[in-house]
């Protein structure tokens, strides 16, 4: 599993100009989904970005998490973060998984962060989406269940 974590002061999904969700301070995350993806994937993904220190202190030190201050969650489905581009000129998407498996593993990610008291927003699974945000640093972290990079 794969996730784009972004701070943000603001972040909004729509589809056909429609604003389904919006968040304000907190994290807009990207989530992509790979065939060899399990609950234990999304489980580590949710740590790691539940409790990432990349918000600011007192002293302006990334040393908040989005739980520390509170902060909003957005997540929003991406499979193209699965694209390979190593060869040619059109991306492979072979190792993002199928949708029916991965849309369960994003209902479950969405699920879990909401057990623990987290403000979770969403996008339209399968849908295209327009995704609107003000990026606070910029600040942009990359995370791999698999940890490959």
């Amino acid at each position: 599993m794969r996730a784009v974590v972004q701070r943000v002061k603001s972040a909004s999904v729509a589809v056909a100009d429609e604003q389904l969700s919006r968040i304000q301070q907190g994290l807009l995350v990207l989530v992509g989904i790979g065939i060899e993806d399990t609950k234990q994937d999304a489980d580590y993904i949710l740590q790691k970005i539940l409790n990432l220190r990349i918000f600011e202190d007192e002293a302006a030190k990334l040393n908040l998490s989005l739980q520390d201050i509170k902060g909003e969650l957005m997540l929003i489905s991406q499979f193209t973060l699965y694209g390979d581009c190593r060869n040619g000129r059109r991306p492979s998407f072979i190792s993002a998984a199928r949708p029916e498996v991965a849309e369960e593993l994003y209902e479950y990610l969405l699920e879990q962060a909401s057990q623990l008291g987290i403000s979770v927003a969403k996008g339209k699974f399968q849908a295209n989406m327009q995704v609107s945000l003000i990026n606070d640093g910029p600040v942009t972290i990359l995370i791999d269940s698999k940890k490959s990079f």
